[in-house]
């Protein structure tokens, strides 16, 4: 492909097809005929596992490979001097059953345990492999159905409450009144499949059943319990310890436009509704159940940040422009907004790093080095440097990096 004078393309990202993935969502947003395989993830960004395709000049290319053509100006050199990629990786979720329990670890921890399991030679795609890269992986999600997840382990108060009420748990109050949260998650995570079958057996029993007969609200960990049991192939006969988290973790409950940011170490859990995610480019992900793939238990327990959480749900910022909300977080890499256009407003703006913008609703026209008509579910990149404007009537998510705080 010819040097790049363009700093406006279009983009279309890859969708992947993980069990977990609803089967309407993504099609319907993306305007494609459904598919057989469920849709999860629709990924836009440079992550060299899928990356986004790009079209410029008739022909097409991936977008790390456009970057790679002249990487400061295309991603911005605030940008590129400090991480020395597109640092972040925009996607549109659409979660049927519930995700793994996962927690996420720091830069500096995710840079030692990769090297570490590089020197040990663990080849990538290894199933027990736990550091995919050297990166760290904050992320925010916004709500755009309602939403539930699980977010950080329950204030004390009502953990306590919790192994007071729920008779499964009666022998562990004495573990958390002796070692506090890490004791008991500790033991329930090294706790022996036989035990963990003997201990959530009459509980497992009755929630499956209150849960097939539709008599559970979503906001009780039941519901969800009731939920894991019935999805997992193996049922009662072999439990997950996974629905411990459920019980000891905050259940949470989003509307569309509402926000939550997952630091490292926080524990967590999508469960069921579509969101927009932003991420810091990585797949580092240590795993804590209702998943069969690999759990490391001692490396989670290291990573993890055993303190009661009270979920903050962010309704985004008015931003300079009126149509824009801004969902400020303390990660570096990037930052998401929303704009939302109506018949006569505009939305002008030159670019400071690299952004990605979905249409989620509606019609638009972005116009600066190249002029484009968009529709629900097209995407454009833009790179630094480019002033641009947007009219239509539409909703638009946005990803860049908040250059001003590098």
């Amino acid at each position: 492909m010819a040097a790049v004078d363009k700093k406006l393309f279009r983009l279309d990202g890859k969708v992947q097809h993980y069990a977990w993935g609803g089967y309407t969502y993504i099609p319907q947003l993306l305007g494609q005929p459904a598919s057989d395989k469920p849709s999860a993830e629709y990924w836009m960004g440079a992550h060299p596992s899928a990356p986004a395709t790009i079209h410029l000049n008739g022909q097409t290319t991936t977008l790390d490979q456009l970057i790679q053509q002249s990487p400061a100006p295309i991603v911005g050199q605030q940008v590129w001097d400090r991480f020395k990629e597109l640092p972040y990786l925009l996607k549109i979720l659409d979660v049927k059953d519930m995700l793994s329990i996962q927690v996420h670890p720091t830069k500096a921890e995710a840079e030692k345990g990769f090297a570490r399991e590089n020197e040990a030679g663990i080849p990538l795609n290894a199933p027990h492999r736990n550091y995919k890269d050297a990166n760290h992986k904050p992320e925010i999600m916004v709500a755009l159905s309602e939403f539930w997840l699980l977010h950080g382990f329950l204030p004390e108060d009502k953990l306590r409450t919790v192994l007071e009420t729920v008779s499964a748990f009666a022998s562990l109050k004495t573990v958390y009144e002796k070692e506090g949260t890490y004791g008991l998650y500790k033991t329930v995570m090294e706790m022996p499949q036989d035990q963990v079958n003997q201990l959530l057996r009459p509980l497992g029993e009755a929630v499956l059943e209150a849960y097939q007969n539709g008599r559970l609200a979503k906001s009780d960990p039941a519901f969800w319990a009731g939920r894991a049991i019935a999805n997992d192939p193996q049922g009662l006969d072999r439990l997950d310890r996974g629905i411990f988290s459920i019980y000891f973790f905050n259940i949470v409950q989003t509307q569309p436009g509402d926000a939550v940011f997952q630091d490292a170490g926080i524990p967590h859990a999508y469960l069921e509704g579509q969101n927009v995610e932003l991420m810091a480019n990585s797949d580092n992900v240590l795993r804590g159940g209702l998943t069969p793939k690999h759990i490391d238990v001692p490396e989670l327990l290291k990573h993890t940040r055993f303190e009661g959480v009270h979920p903050h749900i962010m309704k985004g910022e008015p931003a300079a422009n009126p149509a824009e909300r801004i969902y400020h977080s303390p990660a570096p890499d990037f930052v998401v907004s929303s704009i939302t256009l109506q018949t006569g407003t505009v939305y002008e703006h030159t670019s400071q790093a690299a952004e990605i913008m979905l249409v989620l609703k509606g019609d638009a026209t972005i116009t600066g080095s190249d002029n484009l008509e968009l529709r629900q579910g097209q995407s454009v990149f833009v790179s630094a440097g480019e002033p641009y404007r947007i009219t239509g009537n539409a909703l638009i998510f946005k990803a860049t990096v908040p250059v001003n705080n590098l």
